[in-house]
């Protein structure tokens, strides 16, 4: 059998459907075992292998990574999870003829392709218009497959020509797609051990696929770790490609602010002014220069925006705004060099670390009122909320210890789930008892006792499972927070959680390479890490007028609105 040795070579095939929604492709595949391939809306037109296994839609993006021409070599890599593949055809030939599993933790198998009737369409425009035409490009002839494997034989093999078949291009700019449901995260699909089965998302697409690859890597991800690969970091080990072929001579792209290599010295430098690490509110691409709370259509798009993208690829953009926030990643040789030390976990144990301590507590309680919204904002059936519900557990999982160990990433998210506005919908918890199992057993044994160790100031902290550590606890009592509880007991915490802090301010190089190291090779889609910034979110919940009020008012006043939509979901007898 031959098969096309072209990375780009694909378009011709039967089960390519070029750019699809993703409600399209799941109308499609009808049977356990049917698959499609499409371009996702959300990664500039990445291929994404749709699947139907026990009675779910799952959906799993092919990474590409381009290499520099060289002769003799393709000039793309394709992979799921280990293996890489010369060419999108040879990678679907070897998962489907041979049964393999799409992925360890899914176990989903794709056995039977569901042909493309009629061309490609041009773009993600055209998919939503029920009756408009299909602009198309003369295309090589391929050879349709029939519904078993062995069809997929004919793989890239011309035929007489077909006319209408259309190359399969993408907008320049194509608006993340916003949906009608009112939760923001994603609809269920088999949880299992989530640190291990965070599969690839379709992530968020909007830019045109490249007439030709770039000569660099686009992910570039050494195996310094010795880690197996894992899609808690949803980015496949690939080798760097090393030297350029004669005739070539392009310079290497920068590496983003998180992965530059930064100066260590641990020489104390007398600290010149405090020192904040979140950016200016600078206009958002998401905002207008002026907003009102809880704009409706910004709401809409950042349910898009959420749902397409993995609870894994959420943590992972979490994690990196955290890290700045915190300055554990990103910081500058001024910023070193006015507060005296070399990271923001040393900083917030000293007294110049004020600012510093209130901006990670002001982040820490905004996160959890926006997770909280996410689920009081659900007026639609029960079964919606449970699903946010749902949501917020897989990405707790996806953010804990193992998977990004992003600590106070996940003590946001818990925040938002025991919040007492969530905690009372009885109804709902219970609906997700009864349809999500899996995730209420999680949140009952594993989530709930972790969150209350790393309360009480203990809970992991080893860099191996945590790239950045839960600090809040420490922040508290430097900022003059009492500790409940009787004295005996409340000394010994006191005692443990400093402790702890000076054990995080120690291991602060140890964290800064744990983290990095987790967000090697990460490209971070910019709306979405937009959303998680402080800034974003204070204006989204107060407004451009109400950000700038104190912080208690605030809190006071969105507290108020959870109460309030809280009783309106489930009134009190």
């Amino acid at each position: 059998m031959q098969v096309p040795q072209d990375g780009e070579d694909f378009a011709g095939q039967p089960w390519y459907h070029g750019p699809l929604s993703r409600q399209k492709a799941e109308a499609l595949l009808q049977q356990d075992g049917d698959f499609l391939v499409r371009a996702s809306k959300s990664r500039g037109g990445h291929p994404v292998i749709s699947c139907r296994w026990r009675g779910s839609v799952l959906h799993f993006e092919v990474f590409r990574v381009a290499l520099r021409p060289r002769p003799g070599r393709p000039t793309a890599l394709f992979q799921l999870e280990d293996e890489r593949f010369p060419s999108l055809p040879a990678l679907v030939h070897s998962y489907v003829t041979g049964q393999r599993t799409l992925s360890q933790a899914t176990g989903a198998v794709a056995s039977r392709p569901v042909t493309r009737q009629g061309p490609i369409r041009r773009s993600f425009s055209e998919d939503t218009l029920p009756d408009g035409p299909a602009w198309t490009e003369p295309l090589r002839a391929r050879k349709r497959s029939d519904s078993q494997p062995a069809g997929l034989e004919h793989m890239g093999q011309p035929t007489e020509d077909r006319p209408g078949s259309g190359a399969s291009t993408m907008p320049e700019s194509a608006l993340p797609r916003t949906g009608s449901d009112s939760m923001l995260l994603k609809v269920p699909v088999p949880l299992g051990s989530i640190a291990d089965s965070l599969r690839a998302s379709d992530g968020q697409l909007h830019a045109k696929a490249p007439t030709k690859p770039p000569r660099t890597s686009l992910l570039m991800l050494p195996d310094a770790s010795g880690r197996p690969p894992t899609y808690c970091e949803l980015v496949p080990r690939v080798p760097r490609v090393q030297g350029t072929p004669a005739g070539h001579s392009c310079p290497e792209p920068e590496a983003p602010w998180w992965e530059a290599e930064e100066e260590e010295d641990r020489c104390f430098a007398r600290p010149q002014a405090e020192v904040s690490f979140c950016p200016p509110d600078n206009p958002f691409c998401l905002l207008g220069s002026q907003n009102r709370p809880l704009e409706t259509e910004v709401l809409h798009t950042l349910h898009g925006l959420f749902l397409e993208h993995h609870p894994g690829s959420t943590a992972l953009h979490l994690l990196l705004v955290d890290c700045q926030a915190t300055g554990l990643l990103g910081v500058t040789k001024a910023q070193r060099g006015a507060m005296g030390v070399a990271s923001g976990l040393e900083l917030l144990t000293l007294p110049h670390g004020h600012r510093l301590r209130l901006e990670l507590l002001e982040r820490l309680e905004t996160l959890a009122l926006a997770g909280a919204l996410a689920v009081l904002g659900c007026a639609g059936p029960l079964e919606e909320r449970a699903a946010a519900l749902r949501g917020l557990v897989e990405l707790a999982l996806a953010l804990r210890p193992g998977a990004a160990g992003d600590l106070p990433g996940l003590a946001a998210v818990m925040g938002a789930l025991l919040m007492p506005q969530v905690s009372r919908l009885e109804r709902t918890w219970r609906q997700l008892r009864r349809s999500h199992t899996e995730a209420a057993l999680a949140f009952e044994q594993e989530l709930k006792p972790l969150m209350r160790a790393l309360d009480e100031g203990a809970g992991p902290c080893d860099p191996a499972e945590v790239a950045l550590p839960y600090v809040a606890p420490a922040v508290r009592l430097l900022e003059g927070e009492e500790l409940p509880g009787p004295l005996d007991e409340s000394c010994e915490r006191l005692l443990r959680i400093l402790h702890r802090a000076r054990l995080l301010a120690r291991d602060a190089p140890r964290f800064r390479e744990a983290a990095a190291r987790r967000l090697r090779g990460f490209r971070p889609h910019p709306e979405l890490r937009e959303a998680l910034t402080t800034g974003f979110l204070r204006r989204l919940l107060w407004g451009s007028r109400g950000a700038g009020a104190p912080w208690a008012t605030r809190l006071e006043k969105f507290q108020r609105v959870l109460s309030v939509l809280s009783q309106h979901l489930e009134p009190d007898h």
